[in-house]
């Protein structure tokens, strides 16, 4: 006999529910044998312990940092390391300087240079640049000796006044001599190399083979609205195979970088009818001090985009992408110190949490046999596979995106158990409620299906926004169980809708459950009076009399508003006709 619609809608969503478990099986199951994923899931800092670094500010005599400057710098450190995938990190302040950073695990070099870069950008122009190999002069003696000093008696004031970053004139006798004294090896161990936002500064890139004279800021990096990391292609669309950096400036940085593009072009078309070369025509893109990139403008750019490119790697990339997204910091800070911590609560609390969890769920498996007999079965496995696909979801996210189960992760599992059965107990008393109108099991599916699922789906969306807003406004170990607790309520409608609701599809068309086994938990007689609307109840023919009494209350209580006054109605009119007939 060919299956009905309803059984082939139940046979089709058991199998694409197959699909996504063999799918999450499989991906897991590769990334174990041929990358870094693990069977189990990645432990928290509460479990599993991991690396505490104390950054220290860098500040010149006498300055100190404010709470404001402090709280900023946490902000902006806590978002940087989660977007290097690292779940569960903490990260507070130590008294009233010091930052400290609690990450789980070991953490990698280049986790670490996101949270103490202070990845300040700054767009200047180009004066001057060269070699830096050439660092002595040959005096009149013709011996070569380094280059001094300036001389304190230099002129460092401009001739006449700039008109623009790229005005030589800002070239005085003194900064040509630091200029020329400028020793880019003193990069590598210098702490901060700064200059004014309005004043020239020294540099050199930063693998130091080019030394630049750069002119003040013209555009700043506080500018920079957006920045992500991606492969440079050409004007014809070819993947050049380079990595690069992509801005995105907000509309005073994009004027600003305008303006600038036209100016430095008309340097790069005089430099080319000339045959010569000209610094001028070069825009430097300078990262704490240091030159990233300083490319030629080769034309007008009116947009609000730009590229940086260099020495990239896919990594160095993204991790300068998401400095400069988040912004720089307030103040300059160096690790101070960087410790291997212990578990907080360690291996001991988690096995008493999975122990809870079990109980809680052999609660829910006992409590489901005895209220719905063999139907308690049907909830049991939607339970064990909503705890699989929790599991493998679960790894996955620890294995891309560095997800981290703590403790307060599995409260928001062990939690997810309660909400889950819900759903199943209010789509069986549904059911239950089809039954006592008197209708057949599989009219009674579905139509139990119809009212239910309105009632499941706002449930699941109340719960499911209380996880994201806790989530978005939380920190720390709660955003853990907003975590978990907002992906197993996604889970549990998956499963609801791809496993229960086909699953009593195709038991509804069993003998056992259609002709209402007592062990069913479906048995019409076992539910008391069979429900005929209009708030009329006809007892089943098997029931006793304490089984009526007990029915009719529950009938009763079933009864809507309009059903129950209807009733009243007609009771009242009854007691007036027989009062006439009396009278």
């Amino acid at each position: 006999m060919a299956k009905t619609s309803p059984a082939r809608h139940a046979s089709r969503s058991l199998i694409w529910l197959g699909v996504l478990v063999v799918a999450l099986a499989a991906a897991l199951t590769s990334g174990v044998l041929w990358s870094s994923a693990t069977v189990a899931p990645k432990l928290g800092l509460d479990l599993q312990g991991g690396t505490e670094v104390i950054l220290t500010p860098v500040l010149q005599h006498g300055e100190t940092v404010s709470s404001n400057e402090l709280n900023q710098a946490v902000s902006i450190i806590r978002q940087r390391v989660n977007a290097s995938g690292v779940s569960e990190a903490t990260v507070s302040t130590q008294g009233n300087a010091n930052i400290v950073v609690d990450v789980p695990g070991q953490i990698d070099d280049a986790t670490k240079q996101r949270i103490e870069a202070s990845s300040k950008m700054e767009l200047r122009p180009v004066l001057l640049a060269q070699s830096p190999a050439t660092t002595t002069f040959t005096g009149s003696n013709g011996k070569s000796t380094p280059y001094p000093t300036p001389a304190p008696t230099l002129a460092n004031t401009p001739t006449a006044k700039p008109t623009d970053g790229s005005d030589e004139n800002w070239v005085t006798p003194y900064l040509q001599a630091k200029y020329n004294a400028f020793d880019c090896n003193s990069l590598k161990t210098a702490t901060t190399n700064v200059a004014p936002a309005n004043q020239p500064l020294v540099t050199c890139d930063s693998t130091g083979s080019t030394k630049y004279l750069l002119g003040p800021v013209e555009v700043e990096g506080s500018d920079i609205t957006n920045a992500t990391s991606g492969m440079q292609t050409s004007q014809q669309g070819v993947n050049t195979g380079q990595w690069v950096v992509n801005l995105t400036f907000n509309s005073r940085g994009a004027k600003a970088f305008d303006s600038v593009s036209q100016r430095l072009n008309a340097f790069y078309a005089a430099a080319q009818s000339s045959g010569q070369n000209d610094p001028r025509s070069q825009f430097a893109f300078v990262l704490d001090g240091r030159v990233l990139s300083a490319p030629q403008m080769q034309g007008v750019i009116t947009g609000n985009t730009s590229t940086i490119s260099g020495n990239f790697t896919q990594t160095s990339a993204q991790s300068l992408a998401d400095q400069l997204k988040f912004g720089a910091l307030p103040v300059s800070f160096k690790v101070q110190s960087s410790n291997t911590i212990s578990a907080t609560l360690g291996s001991t609390q988690l096995l008493s949490g999975m122990i809870a969890g079990a109980i809680g769920l052999l609660l829910v498996f006992v409590y489901t046999l005895f209220q719905y007999r063999t139907l308690g079965f049907v909830t049991i496995f939607s339970l064990v596979i909503a705890a699989a696909l929790s599991y493998l979801t679960i790894a996955l996210l620890s294995w891309q995106m560095g997800y981290r189960l703590s403790l307060a992760g599995v409260a928001g599992l062990i939690v997810a158990i309660g909400f889950t059965a819900d759903s199943f107990i209010v789509y069986f008393e549904r059911i239950r409620d089809e039954l006592r109108e008197g209708r057949g099991l599989e009219s009674a599916v579905e139509a139990g299906w119809r009212r239910a699922r309105r009632t499941i789906y706002a449930a699941k969306t109340t719960n499911l926004l209380a996880a994201v807003v806790l989530y978005i406004f939380a920190i720390g170990d709660v955003q853990g169980f907003a975590f978990t607790l907002g992906l197993t309520t996604i889970l549990d409608v998956l499963i609801v809708v791809l496993f229960t609701h086909p699953i009593m599809q195709l038991f509804a068309r069993t003998r056992f459950f259609a002709s209402g086994h007592p062990l069913s938990g479906l048995d019409p007689s076992a539910l008391g009076a069979v429900y005929r609307g209009g708030g009329q109840f006809r007892p089943a023919a098997t029931v006793g009399a304490a089984k009526l009494a007990s029915s009719s209350r529950e009938a009763a209580k079933r009864q809507t508003i309009a059903e129950r006054k209807a009733a009243e109605a007609e009771l009242a009119g009854t007691g007036t006709r027989r009062n006439g007939k009396d009278d």
